[in-house]
C-alpha cells in the first residue's frame, strides 16, 4: 500500500498543531511532585510534573509553567532527555534571582535513582554537570 506526500504531510502538520509534547505514559517516573532544596541559597523549589505534559514549578517568589516532553523509555545510556518550554512566569525572582520568560526553551537528562524516590539533571548524558537530587514529595496531587 503506498501512502501519498499528502497524507503524512497532513499527518505531521495535524501533530505539530496539537502541541509538539505528547502526555508521558500513565506510570512515568517522573510524574508527581519533586523537591529541589538549595541550602546554598537558603530556598528550594517545587516541581510538579503532570500527566497531562505540563509543569508547574516555585521558585523563590516566581511560580511558571511549562509544557515538558520525556520519552516512555531512557536511552541506553540510563537518562530520560526532558525538552521544556515555559508558556506562562509571573515575572518574579527564582531562587537564583532569575527572571525566566515565556518561550524559554531548555534540554536537560534526568537520571532517576532505582528507588526512583530520586533524580539528577544533568547538562548532558553523564553525570559531569548535574543538578539535585530532587525528592520525591509524597501524599500530595501533582
Amino acid at each position: 500500500m503506498r501512502v501519498s506526500a499528502a497524507v503524512l504531510t497532513g499527518a505531521f502538520l495535524v501533530s505539530v498543531m496539537a502541541g509538539a509534547q505528547a502526555a508521558p505514559p500513565a506510570d512515568h517516573p517522573i510524574l508527581g511532585i519533586w523537591k529541589l532544596s538549595l541550602p546554598d541559597l537558603g530556598c528550594s523549589e517545587t516541581y510538579r510534573f503532570r500527566a497531562d505534559g505540563t509543569t508547574l514549578v516555585t521558585s523563590a517568589e516566581e511560580v511558571s509553567e511549562s509544557e515538558y516532553d520525556i520519552p516512555a523509555k531512557p536511552s541506553t545510556k540510563g537518562f530520560y532527555r526532558l525538552e521544556d518550554r515555559i508558556v506562562k512566569d509571573n515575572g518574579k525572582k527564582d531562587c537564583a534571582g532569575a527572571v525566566m520568560k515565556p518561550g524559554t526553551r531548555a534540554t536537560n537528562y534526568i537520571r532517576f535513582h532505582p528507588s526512583k524516590a530520586l533524580f539528577l539533571m544533568c547538562a548532558d548524558e553523564s553525570m559531569q554537570t548535574c543538578i539535585g537530587p530532587f525528592e520525591r514529595v509524597q501524599g500530595e496531587e501533582a
